[in-house]
């Protein structure tokens, strides 16, 4: 088994990266997609989410909103420690149960926003970071994902920086230009990955 992490700033396009590895045979871990398990209503996870900032960060059927949560994190770090407190602990346990049902030969692609941020890097044993310029991802940010320019700046101040993810890459993506651009990158890196695996 290989285990690699996958990583790159908010708009960057590690998404698609994630996608495309999946489509080629990657058992990708998603730990956006966890995160969102480990808070589904009747869940405990959404209970210590409640017990920390109140029933205002619930909707009307009992569901976590999350735009009133980001509202609240993504401006005081303080409280985005709290939430990670509770809800990284839970994507930890999660993660490491799916990447132990994948099988010897398998590339396991642990698809993690925040790797560099939390100190991950060594628990892979290659890095791949989807990297774009601070100008594309703000660019993307609000032209395909609809959010304004002050919510977008915000939530990329939050993250690490571009110096700081290249830092700990391994392999970088570089997907500042369009889509077909970056496929045949993303097949190149797959095939050096099943060549590491020998296969």
């Amino acid at each position: 088994m290989l285990k690699v992490g996958l990583t790159g700033g908010i708009g960057a396009g590690k998404s698609e990266v994630s996608r495309l590895l999946a489509s080629y045979g990657a058992v990708v871990v998603d730990a956006d997609k966890i995160a969102r398990e480990v808070v589904e209503p009747g869940s405990p996870g959404l209970a210590a989410v409640v017990d920390e900032f109140g029933t205002e960060v619930l909707t009307s059927d009992g569901a976590l909103d999350r735009p009133k949560l980001g509202s609240i994190v993504f401006s005081d770090p303080a409280r985005l420690r709290a939430l990670n407190a509770i809800v990284h602990p839970l994507v930890g346990r999660r993660s490491a149960e799916l990447e132990a049902a994948a099988g010897p030969d398998d590339i396991v692609v642990h698809d993690v926003p925040l790797l560099t941020e939390n100190g991950l890097a060594e628990l892979y044993e290659l890095v791949v970071v989807v990297d774009a310029s601070p100008e594309t991802q703000l660019d993307r940010l609000v032209r395909l994902r609809g959010m304004d320019g002050g919510e977008a700046r915000s939530r990329m101040a939050a993250q690490a920086t571009r110096a700081q993810r290249l830092a700990i890459a391994d392999v970088v993506l570089d997907n500042d230009g369009p889509l077909e651009a970056l496929e045949p990158q993303v097949k190149r890196v797959w095939q050096q990955l099943r060549d590491r695996v020998g296969g």
